[in-house]
């Protein structure tokens, strides 16, 4: 039997660690156009796809004739745009179910911790704020031990202020309010120079809000479809937390969250 498009390493399901790795072109070639559908937002012509994808029509067209016969691209037979099939719509919903959200981002946390030597957490939205579920100290002593579990305060904490910059105000406004009736609160211009500061920046920086000597900046993991953000910060001593430091651990936080919030499909 003629074998076509041979992979190397197909009969050794071990290939040695370092070894070249060739794949079938055809198939990220045909990536390429279902990409194209993707960043288009819509139904597309075929010379949206093709310009797209960076091929000619004619070209495009094959891929797209067999993307359409494996259902992942469907062509209106009333206008003739193409867009995304019945089999990519269920691929799509079938790897939403089984994502687990915080399991994925964990899989980060220990290398933003050790190339920052700072700790590490990870929030997410609960009833009453945002709730700690996993805390990795770094090799600075802090004057704190935190409980998984623990609710953030939503002006005060990092964590919070960027929940605060994220959320819709239909979420966040019961939960401020309550906070806000124990610690007497900010104005509300105060709240609203906080929320366009955190999305101007893209991250929130707080020193001594919730514990003093201590200094967090925090940041969001964005999602696909409506699942709410998971936030990461990272808490360091504030005698280290110079504007050279900070520079340096911000940028890693943004540089990990942003690898986080792709592989949980963010655009």
């Amino acid at each position: 039997m003629t074998r076509v498009d041979a992979v190397a390493g197909e009969d050794d399901p071990e290939p040695a660690a370092g070894a070249s790795r060739q794949g079938i072109q055809s198939v990220e070639i045909a990536m390429t156009v279902l990409t194209a559908l993707e960043s288009g937002g819509g139904p597309m012509s075929l010379t949206q796809i093709a310009q797209a994808s960076d091929m000619g029509p004619s070209k495009a067209h094959r891929y797209l004739v067999s993307l359409g016969r494996a259902g992942l691209v469907a062509q209106s037979r009333s206008s003739g745009l193409y867009d995304m099939g019945p089999a990519l719509r269920r691929l799509g919903a079938e790897s939403l179910r089984r994502m687990d959200e915080v399991g994925l981002v964990s899989q980060y946390i220990p290398g933003l911790r050790d190339r920052t030597g700072h700790a590490v957490n990870l929030a997410v939205w609960g009833d009453h704020g945002p709730v700690i579920v996993r805390w990795d100290y770094g090799a600075y002593a802090l004057p704190i031990t935190v409980r998984v579990g623990a609710t953030m305060p939503l002006l005060t904490s990092s964590v919070g202020r960027v929940y605060l910059a994220h959320l819709p105000r239909s979420l966040t406004e019961p939960v401020l309010l309550a906070q806000q009736a124990d610690t007497g609160g900010h104005t509300a211009a105060e709240v609203d120079r906080i929320t366009e500061e955190v999305r101007r920046q893209g991250y929130a920086l707080t020193s001594g809000g919730v514990i003093p000597g201590i200094a967090s900046v925090a940041a969001p993991v964005l999602t696909t479809g409506d699942s709410l953000p998971l936030v990461v910060a990272l808490a360091l001593p504030e005698r280290a937390a110079t504007d050279a430091v900070l520079r340096d651990v911000t940028a890693a936080l943004v540089e990990a969250t942003a690898a986080m919030s792709a592989e949980l499909g963010a655009a």
